[in-house]
């Protein structure tokens, strides 16, 4: 790999989106990675598979867009999710008791997390003990410069005030879309604007930025003395899936090629509505194979 290119990990789950018309390579911090990885970063993910048809597939698909991986192969069946899609908007059944639930932690992930420019990570792969244990151990040997990155991503009951809380003090970017934001209210006593509550969320975690996101409406990212609020371009919709981490993946490597917050953001903005018109979390680019 070339030297000057950066390097983005993804931490947790690696799955099945299983869609009506089939399924597709999915699971946010890898999504992340996968986008990141299209714009030009050296992509790893960190996670779990089974010694099944489904992981040496799941396998195939990663080395087929290029990302590298420290996947620990378990005795559990390979990650799967059933999502329903209305008007486009994905509801999600996560299968429980998967491979994902089980991610080893090895010499070879801690290595990775290193050397990482940007880590991402969320709430879901913690549900299970043993995942939560091998991913806050490797956060652990994150450099202090890189982007540790925490899309909140609430699934069904797979979180907890405790844990946010934990993994927020891990972080130093926060994304959360806005009806999250209404549950991070009421669960931790935040009152105020929206910005308000992004701005008490940068001074309380000691945070280099708030990113909301609000659907078709708009997306804000905040830093200590920056801020950018850009509208939702209007597109025909296939389905959101993936695409808050799409608009992560690339916000990350925007920054970490040297983009100013406003330029990353505007990037950003535009490959999310890319996806939104195409089916599944890890759609071909333009002028890609």
């Amino acid at each position: 790999m070339e030297k000057n290119k950066p390097v983005v990990v993804g931490i947790g789950e690696l799955l099945w989106d299983v869609l009506p018309t089939g399924k597709r390579a999915g699971g946010a911090p890898i999504n992340f990675v996968y986008h990141a990885t299209q714009m030009g970063a050296e992509g790893y993910a960190i996670s779990a598979v089974g010694n099944d048809l489904s992981g040496t597939e799941i396998v195939q698909e990663l080395e087929k867009n290029h990302i590298s991986n420290s996947l620990g192969i378990v005795e559990y069946p390979t990650g799967s999710v059933m999502v329903e899609l209305k008007e486009g908007i994905p509801t999600y059944t996560i299968i429980e008791g998967v491979a994902w639930d089980h991610i080893p932690l090895t010499q070879e992930s801690i290595d990775l997390v290193k050397k990482a420019d940007a880590i991402c990570f969320g709430t879901l792969a913690l549900r299970s003990q043993a995942s939560k244990d091998t991913i806050l151990s490797l956060l652990t040997y994150a450099r202090e410069e890189a982007l540790r990155f925490f899309d909140i991503n609430i699934r069904q009951s797979y979180y907890s005030k405790e844990l946010i809380e934990t993994l927020l003090h891990k972080a130093n970017v926060f994304k959360v879309n806005d009806e999250e934001l209404v549950l991070l209210r009421g669960m931790c006593d935040l009152e105020g604007s929206d910005e308000e509550v992004c701005r008490k969320m940068l001074r309380k975690y000691n945070l280099k930025y708030v990113i909301l996101t609000a659907g078709s409406a708009f997306s804000s990212i905040y830093s200590t003395d920056e801020q950018s609020t850009i509208p939702t371009p209007k597109v025909e919709v296939v389905d959101t899936v993936g695409a808050g981490d799409s608009f992560s993946g690339a916000f990350v490597y925007s920054l970490l090629t040297g983009k100013s917050l406003r330029e990353a953001h505007q990037i950003a903005v535009e490959t999310a509505a890319f996806v939104c018109t195409r089916e599944g979390a890890w759609p071909p680019y333009p002028n890609k194979d």
